[in-house]
């Protein structure tokens, strides 16, 4: 949609994500997604199902389990793993593991099984209050963090090391734990808003720091993450600020699934990417974006709030007879990029949807000419009086059903 037709005041937001900057996904569905109280755990099956789709999305890694947490952990992140590599596919494997020899053989055992060398995702915790609880002092979480990153890398495993609770964490423990395990071979770092607190500003301040005073010191080529949660409702916008901070990968769930109320929601980071024209974004193909997000829930018996961005039943339907005139004059341009612009911020086509005009007690005449020209129905004022009179006084939006049940009495009329 051309610039003429929309002026948009969010260009001039700040903090902006730099023109031409790439961003990797992580998907913790698998993962930090299933601690969620109320999921059901999929079966292999599903769960190979629902990678698929991350292949199809171009989703960049998958957290396939913490092998170190049981025999049907480990099991599972084997089985997946070694379906991504017999089936080629172009998304990683990594798993998750605590600061613990055990965790870390059991990744070590995970690999040499497998046949290729799985990032080992390490965490502990790190903030004041975690360690007031655990009564851990610094030198210990030091010493621990160097212990299992050295572990894990002198046996050939790729390291990834995250701190819990990063954004509630003094800068010099930050950097005194993420410094020794850069040093102990460490070469991706994730920074995580664990509990929900962060701001944008703050993600966007917390990654600024990292970069300037971890990375950049330790004179090596370190991928930097952001994991964030959702308890304050700002997840979407720390991650947008924390790439604009400088954040390699983000990580996300599906339908925010995780703790509490959940991760970053992977259905409106891969959204807003697409549409903020983020570079490796530009014409990515999401058309399986609603099918992703429905095999989650269906397979974690998660239900979809019909209001849920995008991938909700209601993200493209109205009944409001403003609205769906706007929208029915709009088709008639024969244009579907103004028709699902003009009363909507994210074009449905982008996503393999399209816009829906229902009928209901909201609704004027023109959603019915609509309507019935939608299906090939002539559309009589008798047709069309008897089922306005029918929508008015209905408390909920007709069913199809019932619209094609007025228009068969029309006719016998």
């Amino acid at each position: 949609m051309g610039d003429e037709l929309i002026h948009d005041w969010n260009r001039f937001a700040e903090p902006e994500i730099p023109a031409g900057r790439r961003v990797l996904l992580n998907d913790e569905t698998l993962r930090d997604g299933l601690q969620n109280p109320s999921v059901r755990n999929p079966s292999i099956e599903e769960k190979i199902e629902i990678i698929q789709l991350m292949e199809a999305l171009a989703i960049d890694t998958v957290n396939v389990g913490l092998p170190g947490a049981g025999p049907r952990a480990f099991a599972d992140a084997e089985a997946l793993a070694r379906e991504m590599i017999r089936s080629r596919m172009k998304i990683r494997p990594h798993v998750a593991g605590r600061t613990q020899q055990k965790d870390i053989d059991a990744i070590i055992e995970l690999s040499q099984r497998v046949g290729q060398p799985i990032e080992a995702a390490l965490f502990l915790g790190s903030s004041p209050i975690r360690r007031l609880v655990e009564d851990w002092s610094v030198d210990h979480l030091r010493r621990t963090t160097e212990d299992a990153v050295k572990q894990a890398a002198s046996a050939g495993l790729p390291v990834m090391f995250v701190t819990e609770d990063t954004m509630r964490t003094d800068p010099a423990t930050i950097v005194a734990l993420y410094s020794t395990a850069i040093r102990a071979g460490a070469r991706a770092i994730v920074l995580c808003d664990t509990v929900g607190h962060a701001t944008p500003r703050g993600a966007y301040n917390l990654m600024k720091f990292a970069i300037e005073n971890v990375v950049k010191p330790s004179g090596e080529k370190i991928r930097v993450d952001w994991h964030g949660h959702n308890d304050r409702g700002l997840a979407v916008a720390n991650s947008m600020a924390a790439i604009a901070g400088g954040a390699d990968q983000v990580h996300a769930a599906a339908l925010a699934l995780g703790e509490r109320v959940g991760n970053t929601p992977m259905e409106m980071m891969l959204v807003n990417l697409r549409l903020l024209g983020v570079a490796n974004f530009v014409g990515r193909d999401l058309a399986q974006l609603k099918r992703y997000s429905e095999t989650v829930a269906r397979t974690t018996n998660t239900t979809i709030p019909p209001n849920y961005p995008i991938v909700g039943r209601d993200a493209f339907r109205t009944q409001t007879g403003v609205h769906a005139a706007a929208i029915a004059k709009a088709f008639k341009h024969d244009d579907p990029e103004l028709a699902d612009t003009i009363y909507s911020g994210v074009p449905a086509h982008l996503f393999g949807l399209e816009q829906v005009i229902e009928i209901g007690p909201m609704s004027g005449r023109s959603n019915i000419v609509y309507w019935l020209a939608k299906r090939a129905i002539p559309a009589s004022d008798e047709i069309i009086d008897r089922i306005f009179a029918a929508a008015k006084q209905s408390d909920s939006v007709l069913t199809e059903q019932q619209i094609l049940l007025l228009v068969a009495s029309s006719a016998r009329h």
